[in-house]
């Protein structure tokens, strides 16, 4: 704001975010039933994006199952004592990256 006594004028600063990518690919993982599997990836910078893990075409969530954590630019999932009906494609997707194990 620019004031000067009798008359003042107003401007917005609009910021966007930079696109993050994926400088750090996901590696794909061979567990032994029962046990936990762990995929990472690492992303450019920090961001705000939305980032989304899936296994095939089906969206994960931090549940009992699943951990999905998050520390700077490392993404990490962890599939809980895994079965069989685990195997298959591991993806992540933030913005319009794409890593898949």
């Amino acid at each position: 704001t620019c004031d000067t006594g009798d008359q003042q004028t107003t401007a917005v600063v609009h910021l966007k975010e930079p696109a993050a990518t994926i400088v750090e690919t996901l590696k794909d993982v061979t567990s032994y039933e029962g046990e936990d599997a762990v995929f990472e990836c690492r992303l450019s910078r920090e961001t705000t994006q939305d980032a989304q893990w899936y296994l095939g075409d089906v969206p994960l969530q931090s549940n009992e199952m699943n951990e999905i954590r998050v520390q700077g630019t490392r993404h990490s999932l962890i599939l809980k004592k895994v079965t069989l009906e685990d195997c298959g494609s591991i993806s992540f997707r933030v913005g319009e990256h794409t890593s898949a194990a």
